[in-house]
């Protein structure tokens, strides 16, 4: 059976971005499950719906197919974090908002814990050849974005003095780490933890908690006033 004339199927050249968003989908899931040794091509491109030789069109061999997927991860995290940052907002407002956009991205990705997990394992056992990049290219400029907030908030009065090496992990642990123990949380607390309810509430404790850390309380109303 032939194609009509002009209908492109995803699995050609003739539709890049498309095909490489998909591959770049189906690896993701490979990954998060597989890890980079765990992984294999062919499932990855069943899953995109194209055959190996398309996908290595794209991508030369595994690790740069792993490479591409970890780019994409932080890089649209990065464009989340620095959209929130850049606000006009209140500080406090401003912090909240950070951290809000950072967990609705892994809420929206949740296999994206185990990428990250399987990362820092990684590179714990040997050298892993994108862990410079992704710190130099994507958490580092996170990470004095945040940490000039910080210190903007407790000039202000408005924040207590924190140290951004260890406050800043420490909110993102609050982040990720539900999502990377949803089979935990499941035998825990009856339900899906992935519920959009179980989310919500877990988003409102992870800003309430980072609120009652951060924020200087403000006098109630009346308070230190004279008689």
């Amino acid at each position: 059976m032939h194609l009509a004339r002009g209908k492109i199927r995803l699995g050609t050249r003739n539709r890049p971005e498309q095909t490489r968003a998909a591959i770049l989908d189906a690896a993701l899931q490979e990954f998060a499950h597989e890890g980079v040794s765990g992984a294999r091509i062919d499932a990855i491109a069943r899953a995109a719906r194209v055959n190996k030789a398309l996908l290595y069109y794209y991508f030369k061999d595994k690790e740069s197919l792993y490479g591409a997927v970890i780019d994409r991860v932080f890089g649209q995290l990065s464009e989340r974090i620095s959209a929130a940052l850049a606000r006009d907002l209140p500080l406090r407002e401003k912090y909240l908002a950070y951290v809000g956009a950072h967990f609705d991205y892994v809420a929206g990705n949740p296999m994206l814990p185990r990428i990250f997990m399987r990362e820092w394992m990684r590179s714990g056992r040997s050298a892993s050849p994108h862990l410079r990049r992704i710190v130099e290219q994507y958490l580092r400029p996170t990470f004095q974005k945040i940490s000039a907030l910080l210190a903007q908030g407790a000039a202000a009065g408005e924040f207590r003095a924190v140290d951004p090496v260890h406050f800043i992990p420490s909110t993102v642990a609050m982040i990720v780490f539900y999502f990377a123990s949803t089979p935990v949380m499941a035998v825990l607390a009856a339900g899906d933890p992935l519920a959009p309810e179980r989310i919500a509430q877990r988003r409102a404790a992870v800003l309430e908690y980072v609120s009652d850390i951060l924020f200087v309380p403000r006098p109630a109303a009346g308070e230190g006033s004279t008689q």
